[in-house]
């Protein structure tokens, strides 16, 4: 697959609030002539190697997830969705990869990057919700606690999925690469070729204990996958 199949859209910010409405409606209009279908699900399945840390072993329709520390396992996040047919977007991530994502099984063909927001950060990711199924987003700021009630009840509304790179309030599930270590190094001689993470999961509100799981994040293949059968450990 052809790494140019992403839809980049350059920044859409532009003054005044009438610019600001018609700027993004043409967004919305430029991402629906993009896609034929939203899908229309209360789950989202995700990789095999991720469902373990999951409540209900998927991504909810209509809910927030956080993920820090690490970009890869964020792709890893969106991989499971898009290769079930979902249309993803990545808002605030200039230096998210493509080629990378396409490794991980994204379908860059159903992928649409806006790499520059600008102060409209939140507002591009509200319309980006109206019309994907998964929205990734990197906040450059904490949101004010009514725009997240908002985009919340919009996720609802419309059963798209929000992945967050970094914090974010009362999310279904919080993912953290708690431990991480690079395979390949022979004796000074070698290079660096898999990384092995531990990935921490806490659940909404903390009500159940944490999971802890291993992966290669990559693998040799530059894939990722779990670090042999999927351990999880009740975390105190």
């Amino acid at each position: 697959m052809s790494l140019a199949a992403a839809r980049t859209i350059a920044d859409p910010a532009l003054p005044g609030p009438a610019a600001d409405r018609a700027q993004v409606h043409e967004l919305q209009t430029r991402i629906r002539q993009m896609q034929a279908t939203k899908l229309d699900a209360r789950r989202l399945e995700t990789h095999p190697a991720l469902a373990p840390l999951l409540p209900g072993g998927a991504l909810k329709a209509g809910a927030a997830y956080t993920v820090h520390g690490s970009t890869t396992l964020l792709m890893a996040m969106l991989a499971g969705p898009s290769a079930a047919g979902a249309w993803c977007g990545v808002v605030g991530m200039p230096d998210f990869g493509a080629e990378a994502a396409g490794r991980f099984g994204i379908d860059l063909e159903r992928l649409v990057l806006v790499p520059h927001p600008g102060p409209q950060w939140l507002t591009v990711t509200a319309a980006m919700a109206d019309v994907l199924g998964v929205v990734a987003v990197a906040p450059p700021e904490r949101p004010a606690n009514g725009d997240v009630a908002r985009l919340s009840a919009r996720l609802r509304q419309r059963e798209s999925t929000l992945l967050v790179a970094g914090d974010w309030p009362q999310p279904e599930a919080a993912l953290s690469v708690v431990r991480s270590g690079w395979d390949g190094l022979g004796a000074g001689a070698g290079y660096l070729s898999s990384r092995r993470v531990t990935v921490e999961a806490a659940p909404r509100g903390g009500a159940g204990p944490r999971r802890r799981a291993e992966l290669w994040l990559p693998a040799l293949d530059e894939t990722f996958r779990a670090s042999g059968p999927t351990r999880l450990e009740a975390v105190s």
